[in-house]
């Protein structure tokens, strides 16, 4: 179930609770007259089913309400009541297996901006991959799959393609675009002062790094994986099993792939950066083409379900 809180300017008030309460997925039902403050109007709550959220939004949205008032969405925990659990069973489909669109979009574009936050953990991340790969350490590169942020803006460039919301793919596509450079520029710097100092043996290097090798070697497996990866995650984000993502994170080398790159061009071991180059592009093709596929799917089956009705 998902709770449903909705600003209306008082006069278009009744016709938003006449649309709640015609609707089979809508539970719990609450009005407080004259509550909102800004924008000044009435406050409406409900419990949804997550199958008719979706729905339920539209509806909210063709009233005025996302324009004149104000719509939000959270999810709940716990629900014990016979109501929901009839919202529940009226709804179409399963809550699992629902997409709320608006906070699918909503939820990649606020992952998807170029900011300080994504910035600085990109470049940890690319940071950790490269002392990784120098200490030839797999629990390491594995850290910096976690920390890395990179599926955000991924995602957020499948659900643009596939909602054909191109500010939306304009935006994922400069986080990554710039965000990638500058961390690998940042990590170029500390391989170049771990070399000055003596962290960095670069002859040691060249015999190679048998435990994290794997970073570098693309095959036809690297496809695979980066597109198992890619539908897993989008299942998850569009899903109610969002625990899956951590997998996801450490399935892929995009971020290993990166400092590996870097490192093997500090050392000047310029066929492993390429392959490490052509690595991360793989994974990054992989990821949205997977995830988009996976997204198109999905939206074509809620199309069927709805024209079905």
């Amino acid at each position: 179930m998902l709770h449903l809180r909705a600003i209306s300017p008082p006069e278009r008030t009744e016709d938003t609770l006449a649309r709640l309460r015609e609707h089979p997925g809508t539970a719990h039902l609450v009005l407080h007259r004259g509550a909102a403050l800004a924008p000044a109007g009435d406050l409406i709550e409900a419990d949804v089913a997550r199958e008719a959220a979706d729905e339920i939004i539209d509806l909210l949205c063709a009233a005025g309400l996302e324009k004149e008032g104000g719509v939000t969405l959270e999810a709940i925990d716990t629900v014990l009541s016979d109501a929901a659990d009839r919202a529940e069973e009226r709804a179409p489909g399963d809550g699992a297996d629902a997409v709320v669109w608006r906070e699918l979009v909503a939820r990649t574009g606020e992952e998807s901006r170029l900011n300080g936050t994504f910035q600085a953990f990109l470049a940890i991340a690319c940071l950790l991959a490269s002392v990784g790969v120098i200490t030839d350490s797999p629990v390491t590169i594995v850290g910096a799959m976690v920390v890395g942020p990179e599926f955000g803006p991924l995602a957020g460039i499948a659900v643009g393609l596939v909602l054909r919301q191109w500010g939306l793919v304009r935006r994922a596509s400069l986080a990554l675009a710039v965000g990638f450079p500058v961390a690998m520029v940042v990590t170029a710097l500390a391989t170049l002062a771990s070399e000055a100092i003596g962290l960095l043996d670069v002859a040691s290097f060249r015999q190679g790094r048998p435990d994290v090798d794997f970073v570098y070697q693309v095959g036809w497996y690297s496809l695979i994986v980066a597109v198992l990866a890619g539908a897993a995650g989008m299942l998850a984000m569009t899903s109610a099993k969002s625990a899956a993502l951590v997998g996801v994170f450490i399935s892929v080398t995009t971020v290993p792939a990166a400092g590996y790159a870097i490192v093997a061009a500090v050392t000047g071991e310029w066929a492993r950066a390429g392959e490490s180059a052509a690595q991360l592009v793989v994974n990054l093709t992989g990821i949205v083409a997977a995830a988009g596929a996976v997204l198109a799917v999905r939206r074509r089956g809620q199309l069927d379900r709805s024209w079905g009705k």
